[in-house]
Protein backbone atom coordinates (compact mmCIF):
# COMPACT_ATOMS: atom_id res chain seq x y z
CA UNK A 1 0.00 0.00 0.00
CA UNK A 2 1.34 3.17 -0.81
CA UNK A 3 2.03 6.10 1.51
CA UNK A 4 -1.00 7.83 3.49
CA UNK A 5 -0.44 11.83 2.89
CA UNK A 6 -3.71 13.01 4.60
CA UNK A 7 -2.78 10.65 7.49
CA UNK A 8 0.67 12.31 7.58
CA UNK A 9 -0.59 15.60 7.70
CA UNK A 10 -3.58 14.18 10.15
CA UNK A 11 -6.76 15.58 8.25
CA UNK A 12 -9.21 13.96 6.63
CA UNK A 13 -9.93 13.72 2.86
CA UNK A 14 -12.29 15.99 2.06
CA UNK A 15 -9.87 18.65 3.93
CA UNK A 16 -10.34 21.66 2.28
CA UNK A 17 -7.35 24.39 0.82
CA UNK A 18 -7.00 25.74 3.98
CA UNK A 19 -6.90 23.59 6.31
CA UNK A 20 -3.97 21.44 4.32
CA UNK A 21 -2.19 25.14 4.65
CA UNK A 22 -3.16 25.03 8.52
CA UNK A 23 -2.08 21.21 9.02
CA UNK A 24 1.05 21.79 7.20
CA UNK A 25 2.01 24.55 9.16
CA UNK A 26 1.50 22.92 12.51
CA UNK A 27 2.94 19.48 11.73
CA UNK A 28 6.28 21.07 10.09
CA UNK A 29 6.83 23.41 12.75
CA UNK A 30 6.07 20.47 15.54
CA UNK A 31 8.64 17.77 13.75
CA UNK A 32 11.50 20.29 12.28
CA UNK A 33 14.46 18.65 13.03
CA UNK A 34 16.13 22.17 14.54
CA UNK A 35 13.16 21.91 17.26
CA UNK A 36 12.51 18.23 17.36
CA UNK A 37 15.48 16.15 18.71
CA UNK A 38 13.11 12.89 19.02
CA UNK A 39 13.89 9.67 16.50
CA UNK A 40 12.27 9.84 13.52
CA UNK A 41 11.49 13.28 13.82
CA UNK A 42 13.48 13.92 10.16
CA UNK A 43 12.02 11.08 8.70
CA UNK A 44 8.34 12.32 9.89
CA UNK A 45 9.44 16.23 8.28
CA UNK A 46 10.25 14.70 5.39
CA UNK A 47 7.15 12.73 4.74
CA UNK A 48 4.90 16.03 5.87
CA UNK A 49 6.57 18.06 3.14
CA UNK A 50 5.87 15.38 0.55
CA UNK A 51 1.94 15.11 1.69
CA UNK A 52 1.44 19.20 1.67
CA UNK A 53 3.73 19.19 -1.78
CA UNK A 54 0.98 16.43 -3.23
CA UNK A 55 -2.20 17.66 -1.22
CA UNK A 56 -2.00 21.36 -2.09
CA UNK A 57 -1.81 20.64 -6.03
CA UNK A 58 -4.90 20.23 -7.67
CA UNK A 59 -3.77 18.57 -10.30
CA UNK A 60 -1.11 16.18 -8.09
CA UNK A 61 -4.13 15.86 -5.29
CA UNK A 62 -6.36 14.58 -8.17
CA UNK A 63 -4.37 12.13 -9.59
CA UNK A 64 -3.65 10.92 -5.81
CA UNK A 65 -7.40 10.96 -4.89
CA UNK A 66 -7.99 8.32 -7.78
CA UNK A 67 -5.33 6.25 -8.01
CA UNK A 68 -2.86 6.75 -5.12
CA UNK A 69 0.91 7.43 -4.73
CA UNK A 70 1.36 4.98 -7.78
CA UNK A 71 -0.75 7.33 -10.08
CA UNK A 72 1.83 10.02 -9.10
CA UNK A 73 4.88 7.90 -9.99
CA UNK A 74 3.20 6.68 -13.29
CA UNK A 75 3.19 2.98 -12.07
CA UNK A 76 -0.37 2.05 -13.62
CA UNK A 77 0.68 0.69 -16.50
CA UNK A 78 -0.61 1.39 -20.27
CA UNK A 79 0.63 4.56 -21.04
CA UNK A 80 -2.65 6.28 -19.40
CA UNK A 81 -4.93 4.01 -21.14
CA UNK A 82 -7.81 2.39 -19.38
CA UNK A 83 -8.41 5.40 -17.44
CA UNK A 84 -4.94 5.88 -15.77
CA UNK A 85 -3.10 9.24 -15.77
CA UNK A 86 -0.03 9.85 -17.71
CA UNK A 87 1.42 11.18 -15.02
CA UNK A 88 4.62 10.80 -13.23
CA UNK A 89 6.04 12.90 -9.80
CA UNK A 90 8.85 12.31 -7.54
CA UNK A 91 9.55 14.35 -4.48
CA UNK A 92 12.59 16.59 -4.88
CA UNK A 93 13.75 14.68 -1.34
CA UNK A 94 14.29 18.11 -0.02
CA UNK A 95 11.89 19.03 3.05
CA UNK A 96 13.64 22.66 3.99
CA UNK A 97 13.23 23.83 0.68
CA UNK A 98 9.57 23.29 1.32
CA UNK A 99 9.29 24.37 4.58
CA UNK A 100 11.61 27.60 3.08
CA UNK A 101 9.42 28.43 0.54
CA UNK A 102 6.09 28.14 3.02
CA UNK A 103 7.49 30.24 5.64
CA UNK A 104 9.84 32.49 3.83
CA UNK A 105 13.18 31.62 6.55
CA UNK A 106 14.86 28.23 6.47
CA UNK A 107 14.51 28.53 10.31
CA UNK A 108 12.37 30.70 12.23
CA UNK A 109 13.57 29.67 15.62
CA UNK A 110 17.06 30.89 14.55
CA UNK A 111 15.01 33.85 13.02
CA UNK A 112 14.29 34.55 16.63
CA UNK A 113 17.15 35.00 18.00
CA UNK A 114 18.54 37.28 15.36
CA UNK A 115 15.77 40.16 16.34
CA UNK A 116 17.58 40.45 19.68
CA UNK A 117 15.17 38.23 21.65
CA UNK A 118 17.61 35.24 22.80
CA UNK A 119 19.71 34.40 25.88
CA UNK A 120 19.54 37.62 27.86
CA UNK A 121 16.69 39.28 25.66
CA UNK A 122 14.20 38.87 28.81
CA UNK A 123 12.84 35.54 28.55
CA UNK A 124 15.59 34.15 29.69
CA UNK A 125 16.59 31.75 26.79
CA UNK A 126 13.19 29.80 26.18
CA UNK A 127 11.21 30.93 22.87
CA UNK A 128 7.28 30.17 22.58
CA UNK A 129 6.27 29.45 19.18
CA UNK A 130 2.60 28.88 18.06
CA UNK A 131 1.21 26.27 16.02
CA UNK A 132 -1.07 28.11 14.48
CA UNK A 133 1.00 30.75 13.35
CA UNK A 134 -0.12 32.80 10.19
CA UNK A 135 2.10 32.44 6.80
CA UNK A 136 5.74 33.55 6.87
CA UNK A 137 6.26 31.93 10.13
CA UNK A 138 6.34 35.00 12.29
CA UNK A 139 7.44 33.50 15.82
CA UNK A 140 5.72 34.50 18.80
CA UNK A 141 6.59 35.23 22.91
CA UNK A 142 5.88 36.61 25.70
CA UNK A 143 3.28 35.48 28.10
CA UNK A 144 0.49 38.09 26.73
CA UNK A 145 -1.79 35.91 24.65
CA UNK A 146 -5.43 34.93 25.71
CA UNK A 147 -5.59 32.07 23.83
CA UNK A 148 -5.36 28.61 26.00
CA UNK A 149 -2.75 26.51 24.95
CA UNK A 150 -1.43 28.74 22.32
CA UNK A 151 2.48 28.57 23.11
CA UNK A 152 4.81 25.36 23.29
CA UNK A 153 7.97 26.10 24.75
CA UNK A 154 11.09 25.18 23.17
CA UNK A 155 14.66 25.31 25.25
CA UNK A 156 17.90 26.63 23.40
CA UNK A 157 21.41 26.70 24.14
CA UNK A 158 21.79 29.73 26.58
CA UNK A 159 25.24 30.35 25.56
CA UNK A 160 26.82 32.60 22.56
CA UNK A 161 25.18 32.62 19.13
CA UNK A 162 26.24 33.71 15.67
CA UNK A 163 24.94 36.50 14.11
CA UNK A 164 22.12 35.20 11.47
CA UNK A 165 23.57 36.66 7.80
CA UNK A 166 20.95 37.68 6.03
CA UNK A 167 19.94 36.40 2.65
CA UNK A 168 18.14 38.55 -0.25
CA UNK A 169 15.31 37.01 -2.12
CA UNK A 170 15.50 35.78 -5.35
CA UNK A 171 15.27 38.91 -8.42
CA UNK A 172 11.63 39.66 -9.46
CA UNK A 173 11.27 40.10 -13.17
CA UNK A 174 9.09 41.95 -15.34
CA UNK A 175 8.93 42.16 -19.47
CA UNK A 176 8.45 46.07 -20.62
CA UNK A 177 7.74 46.30 -23.93
CA UNK A 178 8.64 49.13 -25.79
CA UNK A 179 8.26 50.09 -29.25
CA UNK A 180 10.29 51.02 -32.16
CA UNK A 181 9.94 54.29 -32.02
CA UNK A 182 10.17 54.62 -28.15
CA UNK A 183 14.06 53.11 -29.32
CA UNK A 184 14.65 55.26 -31.52
CA UNK A 185 14.21 58.24 -29.67
CA UNK A 186 14.53 57.19 -26.07
CA UNK A 187 11.36 57.87 -23.96
CA UNK A 188 10.36 57.49 -19.71
CA UNK A 189 8.37 54.60 -18.49
CA UNK A 190 7.13 54.80 -15.10
CA UNK A 191 5.93 51.34 -13.82
CA UNK A 192 3.66 51.05 -10.76
CA UNK A 193 4.57 48.21 -7.91
CA UNK A 194 2.70 46.98 -4.71
CA UNK A 195 5.63 45.74 -2.03
CA UNK A 196 5.07 44.25 1.63
CA UNK A 197 6.73 47.46 4.08
CA UNK A 198 7.61 46.27 7.30
CA UNK A 199 6.22 48.86 10.23
CA UNK A 200 8.43 50.54 12.50
CA UNK A 201 7.56 47.36 14.97
CA UNK A 202 9.44 45.20 12.93
CA UNK A 203 7.04 42.54 13.57
CA UNK A 204 3.71 43.50 11.38
CA UNK A 205 3.71 44.72 7.76
CA UNK A 206 1.66 46.54 5.29
CA UNK A 207 1.43 46.48 1.63
CA UNK A 208 2.54 49.96 -0.09
CA UNK A 209 2.38 51.51 -4.00
CA UNK A 210 5.41 52.71 -5.35
CA UNK A 211 6.23 54.34 -8.76
CA UNK A 212 9.42 53.48 -10.50
CA UNK A 213 10.89 55.43 -13.14
CA UNK A 214 12.84 54.21 -16.04
CA UNK A 215 14.79 56.22 -18.78
CA UNK A 216 14.70 54.11 -21.98
CA UNK A 217 17.89 55.06 -23.69
CA UNK A 218 17.72 55.11 -27.05
CA UNK A 219 18.88 51.96 -29.13
CA UNK A 220 18.51 49.59 -26.27
CA UNK A 221 18.59 46.43 -27.74
CA UNK A 222 16.20 43.39 -26.13
CA UNK A 223 16.94 41.72 -23.54
CA UNK A 224 18.48 45.26 -21.55
CA UNK A 225 18.34 45.01 -17.74
CA UNK A 226 17.14 47.60 -15.67
CA UNK A 227 17.40 46.76 -11.70
CA UNK A 228 15.93 48.56 -8.67
CA UNK A 229 17.86 47.39 -5.98
CA UNK A 230 16.21 45.85 -3.05
CA UNK A 231 12.53 47.26 -4.07
CA UNK A 232 10.94 43.63 -3.31
CA UNK A 233 8.77 42.87 -0.82
CA UNK A 234 10.46 43.30 2.66
CA UNK A 235 10.18 41.17 5.76
CA UNK A 236 11.74 40.18 8.82
CA UNK A 237 15.48 38.67 8.97
CA UNK A 238 15.78 39.33 4.95
CA UNK A 239 16.91 41.88 2.61
CA UNK A 240 14.41 42.75 -0.01
CA UNK A 241 14.36 40.92 -3.63
CA UNK A 242 15.71 43.64 -6.28
CA UNK A 243 13.00 44.48 -8.81
CA UNK A 244 14.24 43.56 -12.65
CA UNK A 245 12.71 45.50 -15.77
CA UNK A 246 13.95 43.69 -19.06
CA UNK A 247 13.34 45.25 -22.34
CA UNK A 248 11.20 43.70 -24.46
CA UNK A 249 10.46 44.89 -28.31
CA UNK A 250 6.71 45.43 -29.17
CA UNK A 251 5.75 44.00 -32.41
CA UNK A 252 5.92 46.53 -35.14
CA UNK A 253 2.86 46.21 -38.17
CA UNK A 254 6.13 47.17 -40.73
CA UNK A 255 9.42 46.47 -39.32
CA UNK A 256 11.34 43.54 -37.73
CA UNK A 257 14.16 44.66 -35.36
CA UNK A 258 17.87 43.32 -36.17
CA UNK A 259 19.95 44.85 -33.99
CA UNK A 260 20.60 48.70 -34.25
CA UNK A 261 18.49 47.59 -38.16
CA UNK A 262 15.63 47.43 -38.85
CA UNK A 263 13.97 45.49 -42.29
CA UNK A 264 11.38 46.15 -44.06
CA UNK A 265 9.06 44.10 -46.62
CA UNK A 266 8.52 45.72 -49.80
CA UNK A 267 5.51 43.94 -51.81
CA UNK A 268 5.76 44.49 -55.72
CA UNK A 269 3.93 42.88 -58.38
CA UNK A 270 5.68 40.12 -60.64
CA UNK A 271 5.15 42.76 -63.50
CA UNK A 272 7.17 45.31 -61.73
CA UNK A 273 9.58 42.86 -60.57
CA UNK A 274 10.45 42.62 -64.42
CA UNK A 275 9.90 46.02 -66.06
CA UNK A 276 10.71 47.96 -63.48
CA UNK A 277 8.93 50.50 -60.95
CA UNK A 278 9.39 53.16 -58.17
CA UNK A 279 8.61 52.49 -54.94
CA UNK A 280 8.01 54.21 -51.55
CA UNK A 281 9.57 52.77 -48.62
CA UNK A 282 8.64 53.60 -44.91
CA UNK A 283 10.88 54.98 -41.97
CA UNK A 284 10.37 55.21 -38.68
CA UNK A 285 10.16 58.98 -38.34
CA UNK A 286 9.51 61.55 -41.11
CA UNK A 287 8.35 60.86 -45.02
CA UNK A 288 9.09 57.94 -46.80
CA UNK A 289 12.35 57.15 -49.02
CA UNK A 290 11.46 56.53 -52.73
CA UNK A 291 12.98 53.21 -54.51
CA UNK A 292 13.90 53.78 -57.65
CA UNK A 293 13.75 49.99 -59.57
CA UNK A 294 13.35 51.14 -62.83
CA UNK A 295 17.15 49.82 -63.92
CA UNK A 296 16.99 46.36 -62.51
CA UNK A 297 15.07 42.71 -62.10
CA UNK A 298 14.39 42.52 -58.93
CA UNK A 299 14.84 39.47 -57.80
CA UNK A 300 13.07 37.09 -54.29
CA UNK A 301 16.85 37.44 -52.54
CA UNK A 302 17.29 41.05 -53.61
CA UNK A 303 18.33 43.55 -51.16
CA UNK A 304 18.40 47.26 -50.63
CA UNK A 305 20.19 49.16 -47.90
CA UNK A 306 18.92 52.89 -46.40
CA UNK A 307 21.92 54.21 -44.71
CA UNK A 308 21.21 55.79 -41.09
CA UNK A 309 17.83 54.76 -41.47
CA UNK A 310 17.40 52.04 -38.40
CA UNK A 311 17.81 52.38 -34.83
CA UNK A 312 20.48 54.51 -33.41
CA UNK A 313 23.62 52.11 -31.85
CA UNK A 314 23.18 52.22 -27.68
CA UNK A 315 26.25 53.52 -27.43
CA UNK A 316 27.12 55.52 -29.76
CA UNK A 317 23.36 57.45 -30.04
CA UNK A 318 24.66 59.99 -32.86
CA UNK A 319 25.58 56.89 -35.39
CA UNK A 320 22.44 54.70 -36.42
CA UNK A 321 21.88 51.28 -38.58
CA UNK A 322 20.23 50.90 -41.65
CA UNK A 323 17.04 49.83 -43.20
CA UNK A 324 17.05 46.72 -44.82
CA UNK A 325 14.61 46.05 -47.52
CA UNK A 326 14.04 42.73 -49.36
CA UNK A 327 10.94 42.17 -51.36
CA UNK A 328 7.90 39.60 -51.35
CA UNK A 329 6.95 39.61 -55.36
CA UNK A 330 3.35 38.46 -55.85
CA UNK A 331 3.19 36.13 -58.64
CA UNK A 332 -0.51 35.86 -61.14
CA UNK A 333 -2.48 32.72 -60.41
CA UNK A 334 -3.11 32.47 -63.99
CA UNK A 335 -1.62 33.08 -67.44
CA UNK A 336 -3.45 33.98 -70.76
CA UNK A 337 -2.24 31.62 -73.57
CA UNK A 338 -1.35 35.01 -75.17
CA UNK A 339 0.44 36.14 -72.05
CA UNK A 340 2.52 32.87 -72.37
CA UNK A 341 4.03 33.35 -75.60
CA UNK A 342 4.75 36.45 -75.38
CA UNK A 343 7.14 35.41 -72.29
CA UNK A 344 8.00 32.55 -73.93
CA UNK A 345 9.02 34.85 -77.17
CA UNK A 346 11.05 37.20 -75.26
CA UNK A 347 12.14 35.41 -72.13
Amino acid sequence: MGKDYYKALGIGRNATDEEIRKAYRKMALKHHPDKNKTPGAEEKFKDIAEAYEVLSDKKKKDVYDRYGEEGLKGNMGGGGGGGAPNFTYTFHGDPRATFEQFFGTKNPFESFFASGMGPGGGLGGRVFFDEEMEDGGVPLFGMGSTRPGAFRSQSFNTGPTKPRTKQQDPAVEHDLYVTLDDIARGCTKKMKISRKVMNPDGVTSRREDKVLTINVKPGWKAGTRITFQREGDQGQGKIPADIVFIIRDKPHPLFKREGSDIRYVCKISLRESLCGTVVEIPVLHGEGVPLDLTREIVKPKTTKRLQGRGLPHPKEPSRRGDLIVTFDIKFPEVLSTSAKEILSSVI
